[in-house]
């Protein structure tokens, strides 16, 4: 019987967004801080689930509906204002590919400094350098500044190096979707041999047809709130149907 890979339970999250509003010069020199207000918006609320280890559990759900802050949460990028999150072994997540990388620096030093972020070590990193640049389809841009690289080449190198990482988890939001469709197609086949290892894979896409064909189960989001858990044929109907009926 399969342990739970991660336990949320009772999860909340919110953001303070400040609003200024000054009508004229004279107003906000004479006092500044008058028509300043915060608004508070709920991002997620007291969400709890539980995923079992090597599961491919999917996510699904309007923008703004709570997804992404889910994930940094379980991530632990954010920090959530009430529940509690428990993973249960190392994880890696794939958001926001790239954001530790230098601009200045060549795609062979982002491959460092990003691997060594990730917890490789310089000897793993220069062992799988190759295959690192070969999945990424850089070849001779190799050697040039990622400040020159096109969105999809940086993400594509991004992808590649986290993709080394050796882990249990791997949270997965919108990355299939990265890249030329020969590049979609490779990362597919490795999701798929992460879950013939029996990882554990959260996995948020707006590509139902994706969704269908890797999660058994899956959850539906809306407005911070989880409205359905279970078979994914079931979450996607509904899904449909609540769109079709905003």
């Amino acid at each position: 019987m399969n342990h739970d890979a991660i336990i949320i339970s009772g999860v909340s999250k919110n953001f303070i967004i400040p609003h200024e509003k000054q009508d004229t010069l004279i107003e906000f020199l004479s006092d500044p801080f008058s028509s300043r207000k915060n608004e508070t918006y709920p991002a997620l609320n007291n969400i709890t689930l539980s995923i079992k280890e090597g599961e491919t559990f999917g996510i699904i759900g309007n923008n703004g509906s709570g997804k992404s802050t889910l994930l940094k949460i379980i991530a632990g990028v954010y920090e959530a204002d009430r529940g509690d999150v428990v993973v249960n072994g190392a994880l890696v997540p794939f958001l926001e590919l790239g954001v530790g990388f230098n601009p200045e620096l060549t795609a062979k030093e982002n491959i460092y400094l990003n691997g060594t972020i990730l917890g490789m070590s310089r000897d793993f990193l220069t062992k799988k350098i190759d295959e690192i640049i070969t999945f990424a389809d850089l070849g001779r841009f190799v050697d040039l500044p990622v400040k020159n690289f096109s969105s999809g080449m940086y993400v594509r190198l991004a992808f590649s190096v986290a993709m080394m990482a050796d882990a249990n988890i791997y949270i997965v939001d919108e990355v299939l979707a990265v890249g030329d469709v020969n590049f979609q197609q490779k990362s597919l086949t490795l999701f798929r041999d992460l879950q013939k290892q029996g990882k554990t894979i959260i996995f948020v896409s707006h590509s139902l047809t994706q969704i269908e064909s890797f999660c058994t189960r899956t959850a539906v989001l809306h407005k911070g709130e989880i409205l359905f858990i279970g078979d994914t044929k079931e979450a996607i109907t509904m899904y449909k149907n609540l769109n079709a009926a905003l």
